[in-house]
């Protein structure tokens, strides 16, 4: 039995060691916000946090997860209220929204490490999360625009 916490909750489970976290989360507790992609940790879709870190969860398997902490776009902030979500809608980041969890994730890692990242941090931190609609300039605004929001410890 593998046990671990997602979003704060106690979790067990008891099936096949391969079966990637994406799937336990999405078919096993309900969780659908990360989203399927690619299947191999290329896109960015299915991005959660392990332990704080942004980590693709297709490709990490549920043997892996003995005691982790998992944190999905779900868990990030139960009513929306975290600065990242509160600038995406600011900034009329999502299209087709399919990406968007993924983005917001990647983005929190981001600023948790980096409260106040430059240019560059931003670029290699989001550059393995694919928008396919292509608002990555919108993308960075809502970025800059929540990092100036933790830096007053809004995070």
């Amino acid at each position: 039995m593998i046990q671990l916490t997602v979003n704060g909750e106690k979790q067990a489970y008891e099936g096949e060691g391969d079966l990637p976290l994406l799937w336990y989360l999405r078919d096993f507790l309900g969780l659908t916000g990360s989203k399927y992609g690619c299947g191999k940790g290329l896109c960015g879709a299915c991005t959660v946090h392990l332990d704080g870190q942004a980590i693709r969860s297709c490709s990490v398997p549920m043997e892996r997860l003995e005691g982790a902490d998992i944190t999905t776009i779900e868990g990030l902030a139960a009513g929306g209220e975290h600065p990242l979500q509160i600038a995406w809608a600011e900034h009329k980041v999502p299209q087709c929204g399919y990406c968007q969890s993924g983005q917001i994730m990647q983005a929190a890692a981001l600023l948790a490490g980096s409260p106040a990242p430059d240019e560059q941090q931003i670029d290699d931190a989001m550059g393995g999360v694919i928008c396919r609609c292509g608002t990555y300039q919108r993308i960075r605004a809502a970025i800059r625009s929540a990092a100036g929001s933790t830096a007053g410890g809004g995070a």
